[in-house]
């Protein structure tokens, strides 16, 4: 068999395979399948309450982050300078502590941040709510004033 024949028999039993592998996710025909996390009209909702939980987690992971995550850095600190001068490891220990010490930054600017933003979100979300329901109020009095000028005599 001759190189050209053997590719096109491998490249056609590869794509009968990955013919038969492919599923798209799909509703079900009777609408199903969701797991709950949309509503009848196929969208996605988030409750205040749900964002608040989030945001609520960051925080408290965020505190915990920098108490826990600080407590071997003067310890690893004076490892790493006591041993530099007579062995390899200290400038090792050094440099894990520094990277710990950065990632650590990392993460709790991180979890800062998700829970800042989904408190903003949570409050801004709260304001526009607000704002539309004054809207709302304030068509349905205009609405009002214009049934009882059409119903005059």
């Amino acid at each position: 068999m001759s190189f050209d024949d053997e590719w096109n028999r491998l490249v056609t039993a590869a794509a009968e395979r990955k013919s038969t592998q492919t599923r798209l996710n799909q509703l079900d025909g009777d609408g199903g399948g969701s797991g709950g996390a949309s509503t009848s009209s196929g969208e996605l909702s988030v409750k205040q309450k749900d964002l608040a939980e989030v945001g609520d987690a960051a925080f408290d992971l965020y505190q915990r982050l920098r108490k826990d995550g600080d407590h071997a850095r003067e310890s690893s600190g004076s490892a790493a300078m006591g041993l530099k001068g007579d062995f390899e490891i200290g400038d090792a220990l050094d440099h894990v502590n520094i990277r710990w010490q950065e990632q650590l930054r990392t993460l709790t600017d991180a979890c800062a941040h998700i829970s800042n933003h989904l408190e903003y979100t949570n409050k801004a979300h709260a304001n526009d709510e607000q704002h539309i329901s004054g809207l709302f109020d304030s068509i349905s009095t205009l609405d009002q004033g214009f049934d009882e000028r059409t119903q005059r005599p």
